[in-house]
């Protein structure tokens, strides 16, 4: 077997003695658990080490791996520039993973590479590493494979893994696999993020998962959930899982703390050395059916709204026709007929794919004579006419979930605290004409400054600078 090991590990800065000046203190079983891992790592003595980062280059259809033979990353950002790390790249490894990649249609690779130094998720790790080396008297005879995270699917990261895992086996290394990542950073009213229900819960539903190598559940959660916990981890753990693919492993959490907001928990996982693949372990296999059911089951359970939304986009993509209202079957005019507001409205269609924004596009008063109108254009918009995105293919379409948000008359107010980021979306203008909404109750978005902010960004409007105003409205949500 030539994954040797793998181990999940956090990566606050503070736990870097130049960064964090005594702060380190606060998390000694993280200090110690990580100094365990890294004697360990010493012992299984790698050819190379697997990292995957949430911090390295991120792309929302593209898992990048890192070019080159070396690398070199410091906490100067962090106000300790003294604290510098050098490391050599396994570049044939990153080739061939790349090669792999492409042959089995992944899109992941060495391209697009913006920034090659460290981050400090790959950094903190090494700090422990390549100490652990010093100590037992040996050199650091390892070389590096570094990687990002994406926007893809649970099924194309874990699906990484498995190619990193198929790699180790061609090219005969000794690899141990690293997943760098933080667990939540909502866990406490007075920390740096604040608090949601949402992030104790991630956090225990995690390390049950590493305790018990319950990877299915690190491929299943769901995303809008991960994203109210604030974690940053979940993506590189999934990729953690598919490199241990269809392996039976020893799991064992070695520690987990939160005292300053964020969740830290350190894990290792070590193959039982049997021969045969272990069947029961191929959680690819079962996750792609818990999707599909999850999918049909989401679809039938459909808003005829949501379903006219679909009915109008699937269509354009297929045929290049636009539906108008006679074209729409008379089944679901029916249907439209008790479920859909009557009359005319403003409204927006949002499309997520994997958990992602894939396109939104909406009125903000109506522009068209009916509601039913309204949606069949602007789901059209949303799927082929949102400029952040690519028009959407027609092998995405069963993979889309969409949302119709029916929106009220916006009304003036005087100023923020009159919103309320779960029942009201906020317009922010100016006497020029610009514009930039933000809808209510997303994911991600907590504070009524979040809100403004962002939508103030879309608009292009100054807050410091522009004279603005507000306005609210509420929506009513079709899903």
């Amino acid at each position: 077997m030539a994954i040797v090991a793998a181990f999940a590990v956090p990566h606050p800065p503070l736990i870097i003695p130049a960064v964090g000046h005594g702060r380190e203190k606060g998390i000694a079983s993280t200090v110690e658990a990580y100094r365990e891992v890294s004697r360990q790592i010493v012992e299984l003595d790698p050819q190379t080490i697997v990292l995957s980062t949430p911090h390295s280059i991120m792309y929302r259809d593209y898992i990048h791996v890192s070019p080159g033979t070396h690398a070199h990353g410091s906490f100067a950002q962090f106000g300790a520039p003294e604290a510098a790390y050098d490391v050599d790249y396994d570049a044939a490894f990153a080739t061939s993973l790349a090669a792999a990649c492409d042959a089995d249609g992944l899109a992941a690779g060495t391209a697009g590479e913006r920034d090659p130094s460290l981050d400090h998720a790959t950094t903190i790790a090494l700090h422990f590493i390549q100490q652990a080396y010093r100590d037992a008297k040996k050199p650091a005879s390892f070389k590096l494979v570094r990687m990002g995270i994406s926007g893809l699917s649970p099924a194309e990261h874990y699906r990484m893994g498995m190619l990193v895992q198929r790699v180790a086996d061609v090219l005969g290394r000794r690899v141990v696999y690293v997943a760098s990542g933080d667990l939540s950073h909502k866990l406490k009213p007075d920390g740096p993020y604040g608090f949601a229900p949402e992030g104790p819960e991630f956090d225990r539903r995690v390390c049950h998962d590493f305790e018990t190598a319950d990877f299915l559940d690190l491929l299943t959660m769901d995303r809008g959930f991960a994203e109210r916990a604030a974690e940053c981890g979940l993506r590189s753990f999934q990729i953690m899982a598919g490199a241990l693919d269809q392996t039976d492993v020893t799991p064992r959490l070695l520690s987990y703390e939160g005292p300053f907001g964020v969740g830290y928990g350190v894990a290792s996982f070590y193959p039982k050395g049997a021969e045969r693949a272990d069947a029961s372990r191929d959680f690819l296999t079962a996750y792609e059916d818990f999707h599909r059911k999850q999918m049909a089951d989401r679809k039938a359970a459909e808003d005829p709204l949501v379903r006219l939304a679909r009915l109008a986009l699937e269509t354009y993509v297929r045929t290049g026709e636009r539906l108008g209202e006679k074209d729409v079957p008379s089944k679901l005019r029916a249907e439209l007929e008790d479920a859909a507001p009557k009359g005319a409205a403003g409204c927006f269609v949002s499309l997520k794919k994997d958990g992602e924004l894939r396109g939104c596009i909406g009125t903000i008063a109506p522009t068209k004579p009916t509601l039913r109108q309204e949606v069949l254009s602007n789901a059209v918009a949303a799927g082929a006419h949102d400029p952040r995105f690519s028009p959407v293919s027609e092998d995405e379409l069963p993979e889309l979930v969409y949302d119709v948000d029916v929106l009220s008359k916006p009304e003036p107010i005087r100023g923020p605290g009159q919103l309320d980021t779960k029942r009201y979306g906020v317009i922010v203008s100016t006497r020029d004409g610009r514009r930039g909404l933000l809808l209510p109750d997303l994911d991600g978005v907590d504070t009524i400054e979040q809100q403004v902010r962002i939508a103030a960004r879309k608009g292009g409007i100054d807050l410091d600078r522009d004279d603005w105003r507000l306005e609210r409205f509420e929506v009513v949500r079709h899903t």
